[in-house]
């Protein structure tokens, strides 16, 4: 997989102001308003900023959080993970493994009847969906 490097311009020109305030900027967008979050469609979630795929819809779960949860990326290697200390809080930030956008952040152990117990809650705003035919 071949990294995407672009510069701050470059990505304004391709993302709309609130893509780049979340994939660039590491923003949130507000609960329960972002397009996936009560998606049901079948199909693969891919990162609207370098187009990799993240999420397959059948790790998709309801977790009632505001935003898409998913309890695994399609790939280990589709996301980085890193240790997110803002708002005085521990999180654990999620970010794509290709164009290192800001996704959103991945919690464990919150008692989700998933096979991993791990809700990776994700902006809309950061995904693509490419509905299955």
């Amino acid at each position: 997989m071949d990294k995407v490097v672009k510069s701050d311009a470059e990505w304004r020109v391709q993302l709309s102001p609130e893509e780049f305030r979340v994939l660039r900027q590491a923003g949130t967008e507000r609960p329960f308003t972002g397009e996936y979050v009560d998606t049901k469609t079948t199909g693969v979630y891919s990162c609207r900023a370098c187009g990799a795929e993240l999420f397959r819809s059948d790790t998709k779960f309801e977790s009632h959080c505001g935003w898409p949860s998913f309890f695994e990326p399609s790939k280990s290697e589709a996301v980085t993970l890193i240790e997110d200390d803002s708002l005085g809080m521990r999180r654990v930030e999620v970010r794509c493994a290709r164009c290192d956008s800001h996704l959103g952040h991945v919690f464990h152990g919150e008692g989700y009847a998933t096979p991993t117990d791990d809700r990776y809650c994700i902006n809309s705003v950061s995904l693509t969906l490419l509905p299955e035919k």
